[in-house]
């Protein structure tokens, strides 16, 4: 008999599996600039957050104390946009970039119009002085006959292609002539000037010709009617434009606090 040991058909001979291999460790300064990023990412994304609060916060708090000081002849619901990239830097420097107030649905007197301001230098205390803003104001006829008068005038204002139309009296050689007249508007800081343009007679005048009317009209210049009795003290013209369906006013006004007693003030020619 031999000594060698019997092989075992079919015996079970399962493979040995290898060592797994041992995990790679992320290099030092991935980890290193890990740990820094993710709490910087953390930071960045907690300061847009607080300045995403602090901004609506601030244009609430604008619009608020806007609206609480409007005089009882103005009603307005105030919408506030703080530009600039960090409200909370803007805050701490004392002052806002710019500040954009609309209000596209307000009345005067009852007459409605739409206005949009755009504010510069907006002191975070409001009993300080704004830089400066200018405003626009689009008013459509009908608004318009409610809120001015053209001293002299009979009727309505009406608007044209930049032209406003309007009646009047006037003495030519001693006798009362009505006429009708278009005029140029422009803007002329606390005045609006009216510039008599093409005019027609109404009553009276007999055979008056119209270059005599037109003379007597403009022997003076350009007849000038006081803005500023509407406005805020301070606050001037410095555009107008208008079409037939509205007249479009450029506003500006500078160092001015905008409080209570701004807001109520009116300003004069004199």
């Amino acid at each position: 008999m031999s000594d060698q040991p019997t092989e075992v058909i079919g015996a079970d001979r399962s493979p040995v599996s290898p060592a797994p291999a041992q995990r790679r460790r992320r290099p030092r300064w991935v980890r290193v600039l890990l740990w820094t990023l993710i709490p910087l990412v953390v930071i960045v994304a907690l300061l847009v957050i607080a300045d995403v609060v602090v901004r609506s916060i601030a244009e609430q708090r604008v619009a608020s104390e806007i609206e609480k000081n409007l005089p009882d002849t103005v009603k307005a619901d105030v919408s506030v946009h703080i530009g600039g990239l960090s409200v909370i830097q803007q805050y701490l420097s004392g002052s806002f970039e710019s500040v954009e107030l609309d209000a596209p649905h307000a009345t005067v007197n009852g007459a409605p119009l739409s206005a949009t301001i755009t504010a510069t230098g907006v002191p975070a205390d409001f009993t300080k002085p704004v830089q400066s803003a200018t405003g626009v104001l689009t008013v459509s006829q009908d608004s318009l006959n409610k809120l001015i008068t053209i001293p002299g005038s009979t009727g309505d204002i009406t608007l044209g292609e930049g032209t406003i139309g309007y009646a009047g009296k006037i003495d030519l050689l001693g006798l009362p002539v009505g006429y009708t007249v278009n005029a140029t508007p422009k803007a002329a800081g606390k005045e609006v000037l009216l510039q008599p343009g093409k005019a027609s007679l109404t009553t009276g005048g007999g055979d008056v010709n119209l270059t005599r009317l037109l003379q007597a009209l403009t022997d003076n210049g350009p007849f000038p009617v006081c803005a500023a009795q509407y406005l805020p003290d301070g606050v001037e013209v410095s555009d107008i434009q208008v079409t037939p369906k509205a007249a479009t006013v450029t506003l500006t006004a500078s160092d001015f606090v905008l409080d209570e007693k701004f807001l109520h003030s009116k300003g004069s020619c004199s």
